[in-house]
């Protein structure tokens, strides 16, 4: 069978194949510690799954529209208006199974051939590889570690050019747990506002932040007519399984997205977008319950790698990933991620799966137990003192 050239330009998400690996590794009869995957370890809260019940037992079992049931549309434009301070309507709102639709969609959508797109590197992959796909040119910005992960703003004023289309940023971010504060985000606008430029602003982990100041970039003066807000249920309602995102948008990008919908998934499932009212609209007290608890995990394990060996780990602001530097073993990311999960029992990423500027690095996932954090810690030290004579 001979495929079309643009599926060699389509890359992947390495947490799956890691986990797919560990997975092998455990049928063999091996224990493995998981923290490549990025999902919270909680169950779904039981007034959302309640809900699902009971859409099911009331027929929501066919056919919506496809830009999302009215009454998710409008619980989602409360929930932003409120939570970003900009006032957002229901037809700004298009609901996907899953977010990736909507980072998918726009870049479809806004990007053609040879023009650009920047965005963070190291970074979530899936970004380069949509611009890959649709035949535009990935433009990174490197995330350093010495500026607490966020944007290289000298670099980015100097890359963005008259072929760029538009601009992904992501806060709290994946793989690195940065965040960009006020300035960096005005810094951004600024560029956007005075060339036009569209952006994708990926704030998935936007509850999953433990000091400072969440800013919405939609929120600064004149961004709303150009952002694209990506979110969804996954993290901080622990319904990854489910498949609920949505993006907010101006009204003629919702038009353009909506066709997609039509042309793929046709709509997203209804039972599971009337647990998305239940989960806006009801007890929030298990999302802080999990954010705090995952604060504490997130001060274990940095505490824990920066006793190792050669490792040396900021402490991320943000979403629920450590992103250690070890630089001090003198090895690759993915050589040490091999031996993390070959003799050690760990699976973690390299940093390289989320580009280029992620070498010297590994990302672990804290959404795991305490004891299997500690327990992560003790398996590394023997390999990491190895890696350090």
């Amino acid at each position: 069978m001979d495929f079309a050239q643009r599926m060699a330009r389509l890359g992947t998400e390495s947490a799956f194949e890691v986990l797919a690996r560990a997975k092998a590794l455990e049928r063999q009869g091996r224990t493995i510690i998981h923290l490549e995957i990025g999902e919270p370890d909680f169950d779904t809260p039981a007034h959302i799954k309640e809900a699902a019940k009971q859409a099911l037992d009331g027929g929501a079992t066919h056919y919506g529209p496809s830009a999302g049931l009215p009454e998710l549309r409008e619980a989602i434009a409360k929930h932003v208006t409120e939570a970003r301070g900009v006032p957002v309507s229901p037809e700004e709102v298009v609901v996907t199974p899953g977010a990736k639709p909507i980072m998918f969609f726009t870049i479809l959508a806004l990007v053609g051939r040879g023009e650009e797109v920047i965005y963070p590197n190291p970074g979530f992959p899936i970004y380069e590889s949509v611009i890959n796909f649709v035949g535009g040119m990935p433009v990174p910005i490197p995330l350093r570690e010495e500026t607490g992960f966020g944007f290289d703003l000298d670099l980015f004023e100097r890359k963005v050019s008259s072929k760029t289309r538009l601009i992904i940023i992501n806060s709290p971010e994946n793989p690195t747990g940065g965040v960009l504060d006020r300035g960096q985000l005005e810094l951004i606008a600024d560029v956007a506002r005075r060339r036009g430029i569209p952006i994708l602003a990926d704030e998935i982990y936007r509850q999953f932040l433990y000091e400072g100041e969440f800013v919405s970039i939609m929120g600064l003066p004149g961004m709303r007519e150009l952002t694209v807000l990506l979110d969804g249920f996954s993290k901080s309602y622990a319904m990854t399984g489910w498949r609920l995102g949505y993006g907010v948008m101006p009204v003629p990008l919702a038009e353009q997205i909506t066709r997609l919908m039509v042309n793929s998934a046709s709509c997203t499932a209804s039972f599971v977008q009337l647990a998305g009212i239940a989960a806006l609209q009801g007890d929030q007290t298990p999302v802080a319950r999990m954010v705090a608890e995952f604060k504490r995990r997130r001060d274990l394990i940095v505490d824990g790698l920066n006793q190792l060996p050669g490792v040396r780990c900021a402490r991320p602001r943000g979403a629920f990933y450590v992103f250690p530097n070890i630089k001090g073993t003198r090895r690759s990311s993915s050589e040490v991620a091999e031996r993390l999960l070959n003799e050690a029992g760990v699976a973690a990423l390299a940093g390289t799966a989320f580009g280029k500027y992620g070498e010297g690095y590994l990302r672990f996932s804290y959404a795991n137990s305490e004891a299997n954090l500690r327990g992560a810690l003790e398996r590394m030290r023997p390999l990491f003192e190895r890696l350090a004579t």
